[in-house]
């Protein structure tokens, strides 16, 4: 039984073919013989380069691209000479209209039917969204999880790579749950001891004695139970940061010893007969108004001084209340994770009350109210039945139902904040990140007084 013969394609067939196939690839995908001049150029790489096909066969790959790589690390050329594909590698290439445009970039030898080298290939994806989002992410959580668009986090923010670089020591003071510690890890990881370690230490949770040995560690035989060597959080350390939460409630005996490591750069273990230097950079951090304590002659003034050589203070949330819508999101998004459900978010009267309430517990005490809600609340929006009822028992002297509306609370908000920029309209808006005339619409619909002259 005999069969028909298929017959020979022309080049042309399979010229046609080839471009059929590369035009239905979604990434750009272009070749170049071996005098880097581009043979084919598919649909996908017209659109992220607006070079058209007709344009860019026969012209050398560099001269339409145009990456930042081309003339010194071009991945085609390193491929071409050691035969060793790149896979997506991150480059910055010139489009059409002269734009900056991030891609990621593949590249692989082109060989022939017997296997003879012909060129090689590079198929290349735009990641410019990918990159917006990317920077977005870090623009928000750029230290640690610290999550603010409050205006004095915001400057603490433009400080902290500059506190970071220096070596001295730095006072982080603030109410509990402001995140202090939070701050002193981010000042860690920006700074040049950032793959070194991060010790921390709550001075309030240890009585002296043992507080001292957990510091300086100790020797075996130094007393009953020490059957062999300890080492301290200055040990541990070492060449790193030791974060000293709550240093306001350490002794004065503690206090004296401290004072004396931190100027000698010495210490002793429990037990031991010669000192040890070390190498750490101290924080220091505390909810108690340290200056006030030293008038009182409650905490030593040279100690002060020692570890006050860069102060931080972290406002209150009742100070930054724009930041609770931020903080919600965050702590849905990480008890979705944790808990494997899907919340979505805070219904307009449960957001009611949580913008109504002071948080003497601050940023720790809202992650404890999501994290209850998040019991009751299988999926989808928190409501006001899964708040904890202590929320509701809130007093407003703007509202004699003793709640406020969302509205009220709105205009408690933008109120707070032109008083914070002294009524700088333009300014105010920045810090809310909102437009300037969003800002004025606002203001006259929810009626807030006073209202001077609009600045411009």
């Amino acid at each position: 039984m005999s069969g028909r013969s298929r017959p020979n394609k022309t080049s042309f067939q399979i010229q046609d073919e080839q471009s059929a196939i590369l035009d239905s690839i979604a990434d750009g995908v272009f070749t170049v013989d071996k005098d880097w001049r581009i043979t084919s150029f598919n649909r996908a790489a017209e659109q992220i380069t607006g070079v058209s096909r007709s344009e860019a066969i026969g012209q050398l790959c560099k001269d339409v691209l145009k990456a930042d790589i081309c003339e010194k690390r071009c991945c085609l050329r390193a491929t071409m000479k050691n035969g060793v594909p790149i896979i997506d590698k991150k480059v910055h290439i010139i489009d059409a209209e002269g734009r900056r445009l991030p891609i990621s970039i593949s590249t692989a030898l082109l060989r022939g039917k017997f296997g003879n080298l012909l060129g090689a290939v590079e198929t290349f994806r735009d990641i410019s969204v990918e990159e917006d989002l990317r920077k977005a992410v870090h623009a928000r959580y750029s230290f640690s999880d610290i999550i603010s668009k409050n205006h004095k986090i915001l400057q603490l923010f433009n400080i902290l790579p500059d506190i970071a670089d220096s070596a001295s020591t730095v006072l982080i003071e603030g109410e509990s749950g402001t995140g202090k510690e939070l701050f002193a890890r981010a000042i860690h990881n920006l700074s040049p001891r950032k793959k070194q370690p991060f010790v921390a230490v709550n001075c309030s949770a240890l009585p002296d004695t043992l507080l001292e040995s957990e510091l300086f560690g100790y020797k075996a035989g130094a007393f009953t139970d020490a059957k062999k060597d300890k080492p301290g959080r200055f040990r541990l350390a070492q060449n790193g940061t030791l974060f000293l939460d709550e240093i306001g409630e350490i002794t004065p005996a503690m206090q004296v010893k401290l004072l004396r490591v931190l100027q000698e750069k010495t210490y002793e273990p429990l037990g031991a007969t010669q000192s040890v230097e070390h190498n750490v950079r101290i924080l220091a951090a505390t909810n108690k108004n340290l200056e006030e304590l030293v008038r009182q002659k409650k905490f030593r003034e040279d100690l002060y001084y020692r570890i006050n050589v860069f102060k931080i203070t972290l406002p209150p949330l009742c100070e930054r209340m724009e930041d609770i819508p931020l903080l919600i999101e965050h702590f849905i998004n990480r008890f979705n994770v944790l808990q494997k459900k899907s919340v979505t978010g805070v219904s307009d009267e449960a957001m009611t009350v949580l913008m109504s309430y002071s948080y003497p517990g601050n940023i720790r005490e809202l992650a404890n109210i999501i994290e209850r809600a998040f019991i009751l609340c299988k999926t989808g929006l928190i409501e006001k039945r899964h708040l904890p009822e202590s929320l509701f028992n809130v007093k407003s002297s703007e509202s004699k139902e003793g709640s406020l509306c969302l509205r009220d609370v709105e205009a408690e908000y933008l109120a707070n904040a032109l008083r914070q920029n002294n009524w700088n309209f333009p300014q105010t808006a920045r810090q809310l990140g909102i437009h300037k005339s969003t800002l004025y619409r606002k203001i006259k619909s929810l009626g807030i007084k006073p209202f001077p002259s609009i600045q411009s």
